[in-house]
């Protein structure tokens, strides 16, 4: 059974999706992390290391785009107090996106892998507390939200990852 679904078929609330989102996105960062230390891991020899860095920045700039028009937006419609902690929200995901574009830049470089890895690491913290505030601050106003507001693609950005180990495609086009 996948971890979003409770016994009854009925869906796991939307703060919660976003709480399985972040994980996923935390452990694929940190799988993309270890694989650019790996001996021998360059982005010259290695297409799929290439692809799955930017099968990430992919999923991520998703993912905060769907918050901003999907569930930002809803939840500024119905709860008016949090649009201080929306508009700081997004605020990061403009600078998320700007360290995204960096790192693309720099996987068009093949010789770029350290580079790579210190945008990873600063982006790997600046996530970390993202995700937390985010979590802390709009779960519960989220899980009130009713399914008639979006699906998880629409107010999220991506779908939920699939039960298991879910990892991205080396293209870049989601998960595998």
């Amino acid at each position: 059974m996948h971890p979003s679904h409770e016994p009854n078929g009925r869906l796991t609330a939307l703060g919660n999706q976003l709480i399985e989102i972040h994980l996923w996105l935390r452990e694929e960062l940190a799988r993309l992390r270890t694989s650019l230390d790996s001996p021998g891991a360059d982005l010259r020899s290695s297409p799929d290391l290439r692809a799955h860095c930017l099968g990430f920045c992919a999923a991520l700039t998703r993912h905060h785009g769907g918050e901003d028009g999907g569930a930002f937006r809803v939840l500024a419609e119905r709860e008016p107090a949090l649009r201080p902690v929306l508009a700081e929200l997004a605020e990061d995901h403009q600078v998320v996106a700007g360290i995204l574009r960096r790192i693309e830049e720099l996987t068009a470089d093949p010789t770029a892998g350290r580079e790579v890895r210190a945008e990873l690491d600063g982006l790997a913290a600046l996530l970390e507390s993202h995700f937390s505030y985010e979590e802390k601050k709009l779960v519960a106003a989220l899980n009130a939200v009713n399914r008639e507001a979006g699906d998880t693609v629409e107010l999220l950005g991506v779908p939920l990852p699939d039960e298991g180990a879910p990892t991205m495609d080396p293209r870049g086009t989601g998960r595998r």
